[in-house]
């Protein structure tokens, strides 16, 4: 159901890449060559440029950001920059990538608007009907306009196979049992899109935290150092995300069904 082995492995394949990565890095930016050092990091780019659009388009969605403002491209051109003007910050191998991630959240902090937590949605998450939640489901699923909003331009499916599975929402045994009658009873498309409706509704923080979490595979340390924040904070954000989504699922899809 959820990958767990196929994810592994994909994730070792990550850790091989940055550390062949890293050692030439190190040795470019001690010949000063910018341009092999340039492209060499691209090769770490594809993972970054899937998360930053990952964040356009939930700005996008928000209202926040208008449709064609920024692309991928703009956030991760400057990257190159700040790895090379600041290389002496990556101390090993392990600092690289949550270095990238550090570098590319302040960035898009810098440019994005910080939207509020919408407290009402969620204090009525008990009450909402099947009818709510389709509608709800449709004006998210489309722009202002009533067309669907693809975005495909800011979201390469390919980079991500199993796109916040719900593995990262339900963790408990009990939980996982829950997590397959959702797998039974839904297509996969369905839970993203329902997911990532809920998502939309929280904070930027709480977002990012679980994007960073189940989309890139940190660590709660790892987000921690890359979001500026105390541990404590990124562990409380991470499980508040969980409840909420948790929370949606059961209340749309399984209560009526049990």
């Amino acid at each position: 159901m959820d990958g767990t082995k196929e994810n592994t492995a994909n994730m070792g394949t990550v850790l091989w890449v940055v550390q062949e990565t890293y050692n030439n890095l190190v040795n470019f930016r001690n010949q000063e060559n910018r341009e092999a050092f340039n492209k060499e990091l691209l090769r770490l780019m594809p993972q970054v440029q899937h998360y930053v659009a990952k964040r356009l388009k939930t700005a996008i969605l928000a209202g926040t950001l208008n449709k064609g403002m920024f692309s991928p491209n703009d956030f991760t051109d400057q990257l190159f920059i700040e790895v090379y003007d600041n290389w002496e910050l990556v101390k090993n191998e392990y600092d690289l990538r949550p270095f990238l991630y550090k570098k590319v959240d302040n960035l898009l902090d810098d440019r994005l608007t910080e939207e509020e937590f919408d407290h009402m949605f969620f204090e009525n998450i008990d009450t909402y009907s099947k009818q709510e939640w389709d509608s709800m489901e449709e004006e998210y699923s489309t722009d202002g306009d009533g067309d669907l909003l693809l975005l495909e331009e800011l979201d390469d499916r390919s980079l991500t196979k199993n796109d916040y599975v719900l593995k990262h929402v339900f963790i408990t045994e009990e939980e996982k049992e829950l997590a397959e009658k959702l797998d039974k009873s839904l297509e996969q498309e369905r839970v993203e899109r329902h997911l990532h409706m809920v998502l939309n509704q929280m904070s930027q923080p709480m977002r990012t935290v679980f994007q960073l979490y189940a989309d890139q595979g940190f660590t709660t340390a790892e987000i921690a150092h890359i979001r500026e924040v105390t541990l404590d904070e990124v562990e409380t954000l991470l499980s508040r995300a969980r409840k909420l989504l948790k929370d949606s699922f059961v209340k749309r899809f399984l209560i009526d069904s049990n």
